[in-house]
C-alpha cells in the first residue's frame, strides 16, 4: 500500500512539474536572430489554414518581416483525402504575405511533430544552417524545443499569442493534457504519441 501511495505521489509530482514546464515555455518568447524560422504545421481545409494554423503562420511571417531570419521553413504532410499538404498551404500563405518564394523550403511528408522536426533538421543540415526560431502554439512549445534540441538543433521558441487555443480554457486544458501524454510517450520510447488533437 505504501509503495502504491509513494508511486502515486511521485507520478503526481512529475506531472505537475511537466505542466509547469509546458506553461513556462509557452509563456517565454526566445525570439532572436537565427538562420531560419520554422513554423509547425496544423490542420488545413482544402488549401485554407485552420484558425490555429493561420495564427502560427501570421506570427512566423511577422518574425520574417522583422528580420529574425532569412529563411522560412514550412512543415506538414496531408491527411487521407486531402488534396494538398500543410506545407504547401503554409508556403502559399507566406508568399501571399510578402515572404519571397526563394526564401522558403521545408518538408511535406510528415504527420507529426517528431517526424517534421527530423525532416527539418536534415534540410537545415544540408544547407549548412544550424539555428532556428520555432513557431507553434504555447502549449506545444516545450515538446517542440525538447525534440529539436535532442536532434542537435540550436533551437529557440517563439509561441504565437493569437492562437484560438489560448483564448479558450477548455481547449487550453485539453491541449495541455495532450502534451503531457505526448511527452510521456516521447520520453519513454523516443517516438511520438499515436493520439492526435482534433483539427485546429
Amino acid at each position: 500500500m505504501r509503495v502504491t501511495v509513494i508511486a502515486g505521489l511521485a507520478a503526481a509530482l512529475v506531472g505537475a512539474f511537466a505542466v509547469a514546464r509546458i506553461w513556462q515555455q509557452g509563456d517565454t518568447d526566445e525570439e532572436r536572430p537565427a538562420d531560419a524560422i520554422v513554423v509547425l504545421g496544423a490542420a488545413q481545409y482544402d488549401g485554407r489554414p485552420s484558425p490555429v494554423f493561420e495564427a502560427r503562420l501570421e506570427h512566423a511571417v511577422a518574425l520574417y518581416r522583422a528580420g529574425v531570419a532569412p529563411r522560412f521553413v514550412v512543415t506538414g504532410g496531408k491527411r487521407a483525402g486531402d488534396r494538398t499538404t500543410e506545407a504547401a498551404v503554409a508556403r502559399d500563405y507566406a508568399i501571399a504575405h510578402g515572404v519571397p518564394a526563394a526564401a522558403i523550403f521545408g518538408e511535406d511528408g510528415a504527420h507529426n511533430t517528431l517526424d517534421s522536426l527530423r525532416a527539418v533538421a536534415g534540410e537545415l543540415d544540408r544547407r549548412g544552417l544550424r539555428s532556428a526560431v520555432l513557431v507553434s502554439d504555447p502549449t506545444h512549445m516545450y515538446r517542440v524545443l525538447r525534440i529539436a534540441t535532442d536532434l542537435g538543433l540550436e533551437a529557440y521558441g517563439s509561441p504565437t499569442r493569437s492562437s484560438p487555443v489560448t483564448g479558450d480554457l477548455e481547449r487550453w486544458l485539453r491541449a495541455t493534457a495532450h502534451e503531457l501524454g505526448a511527452l510521456a510517450v516521447y520520453f519513454a520510447t523516443g517516438r511520438t504519441s499515436p493520439v492526435g488533437l482534433p483539427p485546429g
